[in-house]
């Protein structure tokens, strides 16, 4: 039995469906993502698992206990808001210790727990230390903290890091995840961030316009997505509209693409999405030929928007430390049939 079940979950408001009929079975121990655009009722998911939000229709298990009219503070979980919530006039062991005085524990026990809670997420040396003298990092730690200590069996984040600055929230992506592996606690992430999601979970939800598009393990969404609408969102790719001519072939306004067609007929009018890393890139006169509209310098990589007889497309290639292609250069590309992904042009 999975630890935590949500059984055809629905909400609305009036006319407006907020989330529709959604199942989700998660494991002890798991660490789950629901990544989607603003309104897409990943935001209303978690707050119906905290409680927050009562359901029009389903159930919520935890732990084979059904939860689904359970008040928020009798269920025990965790929750990290994205505003932290702190309590501004309280150090962060004070901060920390709030939640055991409310469930009735001991001075000194409570303390004690807040401390070892602070040095658990690094924050031992600022235990006395009150939020407005905190950095973004530190405050975001202090809520973790207060939510970890007391040792929840599910913990909810609703866009933790989303006040952070990119390279800070970068940083606590990894301590975050690392964290949640060592403790092992039941995650449950809102985010629409999808480097986010693809780097901490083991499970991704997407979801659209209340329901769940694709539910997959970050290699299998990127790699393999659904629909046209997990394609485009989950990380970055190109939607041509093109026809199956042959096997393995798709003709895209008049040039031959090869593919991989596999049972779809001749005919069928299909949506080929190919990812910008998965381009050969070179100037040997092979494959399609393109010029090059912009270059972009990103480090680890080049982006580069090109154009050719496909129409235009977005490449990156890996910083191999030489000079990149500049705009006006003539460039070929190629790539490997099975790196592209074809969707029937009906698909949403």
């Amino acid at each position: 039995m999975s630890f935590l079940t949500l059984e055809s979950l629905s909400k609305h408001f009036g006319d407006f469906v907020a989330v529709r009929d959604m199942s989700l079975s998660v494991e002890r121990g798991e660490f789950i993502s629901l990544l989607g655009p603003s309104g897409c009722g990943k935001t209303t998911t978690l707050q119906m698992i905290a409680g927050l939000l009562q359901p029009t229709a389903g159930k919520i298990t935890l732990d084979g206990v059904d939860i689904t009219s359970t008040p928020p503070n009798k269920r025990g979980l965790g929750i990290v808001f994205q505003s932290y919530a702190l309590f501004p006039h309280m150090s962060a062991t004070d901060n920390v210790a709030f939640g055991l005085e409310m469930r009735g524990v001991g001075k000194s026990a409570r303390f004690e727990r807040a401390r070892s809670a602070l040095e658990q997420v690094k924050l031992g040396q600022f235990a006395d230390r009150f939020p407005r003298d905190m950095s973004g990092g530190q405050r975001q730690r202090v809520a973790l903290a207060r939510a970890l200590v007391i040792e929840p069996p599910v913990l909810l984040l609703d866009e933790p890091l989303s006040n952070l600055d990119a390279k800070l929230r970068e940083e606590m992506r990894i301590e975050l995840r690392l964290l949640q592996q060592e403790i092992g606690v039941t995650t449950i992430l809102v985010t629409h961030d999808q480097e986010e999601a693809l780097s901490m979970s083991d499970r991704i939800v997407v979801m659209q316009s209340g329901d769940v598009s694709q539910i997959a393990a970050p290699l299998d969404l990127y790699e393999r997505p659904k629909n046209t609408f997990v394609s485009d969102f989950v990380g970055k790719t190109n939607l041509i509209r093109g026809q199956i001519t042959g096997q393995n072939e798709v003709m895209i306004d008049g040039t031959p693409v090869k593919v991989n067609t596999g049972s779809r007929r001749p005919g069928s009018r299909v949506h080929v999405s190919i990812r910008p890393e998965k381009f050969h890139m070179s100037g040997d006169n092979t494959g399609h030929e393109v010029r090059v509209e912009a270059a972009i310098f990103l480090g680890a990589s080049w982006l580069y928007r090109v154009n050719g007889a496909m129409g235009e497309l977005f490449v990156t290639q890996p910083n191999t430390g030489a000079a990149g292609y500049s705009k006006g250069d003539i460039a070929w590309l190629d790539w490997d049939a099975d790196a592209v992904t074809l969707f029937e042009e009906a698909a949403q």
